[in-house]
This record gives structure tokens, C-alpha cells and sequence, in this order.
């Protein structure tokens, strides 16, 4: 369930008096335009206070974090001994996907680079031959994910796509997660190259079994050794030896946890989360099979029962005529309301930083997150194939609002942002009418995410305790 907190510091991000555990935390996520802190006594569980700051790309991001750092340091009256970071800054990360045949290792491969905290800006399927390495190029991927065959299968393809990536201008590192009686070969042909290379396991080992976990890893750890140094955020390398992962990868983890528990605490159980953003809106959803969605037919990719999706053309400023043109290919406005809508999503995007001012902007922007949700989770739902079962949600007994529209919304607001999640039937499927509605107000889902591998009990102490419940 998700718990009030008691004898601690409200939504407003204030001081806590509560006694102090076994170390102190700080969890930052340094965004495209915030960067967010959550100081956290990891002994205790709690959450000890939060600050909001500019992100200062124009100087060295750890200008923010330092801002950031000091104002909860000073409310809550305590120094922080570690800091645990995440980053989505200088554009997140970028993942393009080279695979074998479209509905099968291609298909496997992009939800796996979903998963793992990027953006997939694109996806080859078959010989990389004729004007395949141009595109790829003109993708300017950080990462391309290399995926092929089921282990023991034909292996033609993949070495044929990585003697190509070998060849082609491409500077980005390879992660290879194909066939792995074909990975020696692989790795050999792009480093005498100069190619740097990782090899994973297979991300589709037989038909119908898709294992994201190693390729998601291997994506994890490229991130930190050379993404994040190549995007010239901070001239020294003590923001490389902070950061922990993607934000969206962190996210996740963080999610798992709400949903998982951990010894001695329990979780949620199956829960929707999404998060409305400036340029995109990501949902999130971890769910346990059971009854008949256990039987669901098998697909030649299984499905995720743990995933992400990012819809980048759905955001709050640099994409908001995006969620006017889907809402009305999904024919949730009309053209009128789509032309009064347009002109204000054509100012926002203009001026991102941008804030509502009066009653006629601030329900122009709710309006732009409530239809952005409802797309965001229709796409979500939606089957992958016209043979698939859409993901099954009905079961969801918590969903979860994140973004900066829904922290400042008050009650009646979040309940209207939020309504689609468990009202709007228009993607074809049960929704989860008996869910209970929550907001991230203090970024307490990015905070377990990076204390989920070495604290996981402070983490789901975080992820169930700190949430904000909507009232009905």
C-alpha cells in the first residue's frame, strides 16, 4: 500500500527532525532542464528533504548539483556522505538497433533498448547493405545495440551487420546481444576495427523466451564509461564516477521495487506509472502474470512483464503540438478544440521554460497532460503484433503520476490528469477501474532506483512510504 509519511517532511520538500540512520544519501537526477535531489538517511528509510534546481548546461552540471546539494543539506541539517546520480541531461541516450529479420531479434532488441533507459532513434532489420550505414549514421546513435538469431541459429546475418558496423563511420560503442555461438566472431571483426565492443547474452535465445536483463546491463555500463563522458557536461570525472545510469533506466529499477518490496518490506504488486514530461512521456509498468494473462499465446518475442515505454513526440513543451496531432489521429478532440489546443502547444514549444499564468493557461497544460497520458497509455497497452494480446492491465492496483504538471496540480487536478489510467477503454482492453491514484511529488522513484541495488530495503521503504495518494 502506499503510506502516508508520518513525523516527516510534507510535499513541500521541508526539513525532517526525525533521528538519523547509518548514512545520509544524496540521490540526484541531473535532467535536460532540472536537476532533482532527495537526501535520504538510508539506515532509517526516510526521506529527509528535496530540492528542485535550473540543470547548468551552459557552465558544468555540477554547478546544479551543488545548488541543489546545498539547499537540502540546509533544510534538513545534515551533510550528505555520498551522492548517487542519474542523468537524462545533454539529450538522455540515444540507441539505435541493427537486428536480423523485423518481427523477431529486431522487434527483441528494441524493447530491450526501451527497457534500458535510451531512446531508440533507429532500428535496421537485415543486411546492413546499400544506404543501411548512412541511416544508421544519420541517427547519431550513442549506443547501437547489435542483435541477431537465436542461439545455435544462422549466424550469416549478424557477422555479415557487424563486418559492416566494422566499416562504417559510425564512432558509436557496439553492444552485441545476438547469437552467441556467433559472438567471438563478432567481437574479433569489430575490434580490428578499433570498434569498441561489449557482448551480452543473447536477448532472444530461443523463439518466444526474451531475456533483457544481460543486454540492459552491458547498455548500463557503455552509458557510464563513454556516453556520459563524451557529452561535455562537466569538465572533471567526478560526475562520471556519480552517475549510476540513465534515468529512465533508474527509473525502472525504481518502479521494480514499489512493485517487488524487499525483505521485511512488502510492495505494491502490479503498478502503472507515468511520467509526463517536457519533450517526452514515458510509462512504466511491472506486472505479474497470473490466471489466464499467464497463458496468454505465446508471440515470437515474449512479452515484457517488466517495461518501458518512451513516446517522444508527447511532452509538455518541445512536443506539445505532438499530443495535439495524436490526439487527433486517436480522435480525442475535435478540430476546433484541436486549433484552440494547437496555438497554445505552438507557444509552449516556442518557449519551453515558459510557466501557465491565469486559469486559461494552467487548463490549457492540464488538458495537454491528460490527453498526452491517454495516448502515452493506449501506445503502451497496445499489443505488439496484430497476433499479440494487448498488456494486460486490468489487475494494476496502483498507478502512479509523475512530471512536473502533476507535482504542482492540486488534488482535483491530479485526479483529472489522471483519470484515463482507469476510465478510458478507447485502446481495447480492461483497464484497472479499482486502481488507487498516486503522484511522485518528491521524486522518491528515482531515489529507490539508485539505492535499489545496495540498499534495497531503504529503497522500498522509499518507494511504499512517500508517495502521494490522490484523494477521491
Amino acid at each position: 500500500m502506499v503510506r502516508r509519511p508520518t513525523a516527516r517532511g510534507g510535499d513541500d520538500g521541508g526539513a525532517v527532525t526525525a533521528g538519523r540512520g547509518a548514512g545520509v544519501v544524496l540521490c540526484v537526477d541531473v535532467g535536460s532542464t532540472f536537476t532533482k535531489a532527495a537526501l535520504v538517511d538510508v539506515g532509517a528509510g526516510e526521506l529527509l528533504a528535496t530540492a528542485s534546481r535550473p540543470t547548468t548546461l551552459a557552465t558544468d552540471v555540477l554547478d546544479g548539483v551543488a545548488a541543489a546539494r546545498a539547499e537540502v543539506e540546509e533544510r534538513a541539517g545534515v551533510t550528505a556522505g555520498e551522492v548517487l546520480a542519474c542523468s537524462s541531461a545533454g539529450g538522455g541516450l540515444r540507441i539505435a538497433v541493427v537486428g536480423y529479420e523485423a518481427l523477431v531479434t529486431a522487434e527483441a532488441g528494441r524493447r530491450v533498448a526501451v527497457t534500458a533507459g535510451g531512446r531508440v532513434v533507429h532500428v535496421h532489420a537485415g543486411p546492413l547493405d546499400g544506404a543501411g550505414p548512412a541511416g544508421l549514421r544519420a541517427a547519431r546513435p550513442d549506443v547501437v545495440l547489435l542483435v541477431g538469431g537465436t542461439d545455435g541459429g544462422n549466424a550469416d546475418v549478424v557477422t555479415h551487420n557487424a563486418a559492416r558496423l566494422a566499416r562504417a563511420r559510425v564512432a558509436a560503442p557496439v553492444v552485441y546481444a545476438g547469437n552467441a555461438d556467433a559472438a567471438g566472431e563478432v567481437r574479433d571483426l569489430l575490434l580490428a576495427a578499433g570498434r569498441r565492443v561489449s557482448v551480452a547474452g543473447n536477448v532472444l535465445p530461443r523463439i518466444g523466451v526474451l531475456d533483457p536483463g544481460p543486454a540492459r546491463a552491458a547498455i548500463r555500463e557503455v552509458f557510464l564509461r563513454h556516453v556520459i563522458g563524451g557529452k561535455g557536461l562537466s569538465r572533471g570525472p567526478a560526475f562520471r564516477r556519480m552517475v549510476r545510469g540513465a534515468t529512465p533506466d533508474v527509473v525502472l529499477a525504481g518502479v521494480e521495487v514499489l512493485a517487488d518490496g524487499a525483505a521485511g518490506v512488502p510492495g505494491v504488486g502490479d503498478v502503472l506509472v507515468v511520467d509526463v514530461g517536457g519533450a517526452t512521456t514515458d510509462v512504466y509498468s511491472v506486472l505479474t502474470p497470473a490466471g489466464e494473462d499467464a497463458d496468454l499465446p505465446r508471440e515470437v518475442v515474449a512479452p515484457l512483464w517488466r517495461a518501458r515505454s518512451v513516446e517522444g513526440d508527447l511532452g509538455m513543451r518541445w512536443s506539445a503540438p505532438g499530443v495535439v496531432e495524436a490526439a487527433l489521429a486517436e480522435r480525442l478532440v475535435d478540430d476546433a478544440e484541436a486549433a484552440v489546443l494547437g496555438a497554445h502547444a505552438a507557444r509552449v514549444a516556442a518557449d519551453p521554460g515558459l510557466l501557465p499564468h491565469g486559469t486559461a493557461e494552467t487548463d490549457a497544460d492540464a488538458r495537454l497532460a491528460r490527453l498526452a497520458v491517454t495516448v502515452a497509455l493506449r501506445r503502451h497497452g497496445r499489443p505488439g503484433s496484430p497476433s499479440a494480446a494487448p498488456r494486460p492491465l486490468r489487475d494494476v492496483g496502483l498507478v502512479v503520476g509523475s512530471g512536473g504538471v502533476l507535482r504542482h496540480a492540486d488534488d482535483a487536478g491530479r485526479r483529472l490528469i489522471l483519470a484515463p489510467a482507469v476510465t478510458d477503454h478507447g485502446g481495447g482492453w480492461r483497464v484497472p477501474e479499482r486502481a488507487r491514484l498516486a503522484v511522485d511529488a518528491r521524486y522518491v522513484l528515482l531515489a529507490a532506483g539508485l539505492l535499489a541495488a545496495q540498499a534495497p530495503q531503504a529503497a522500498a521503504r522509499l518507494a511504499t512510504t512517500y508517495l502521494a495518494p490522490v484523494a477521491s
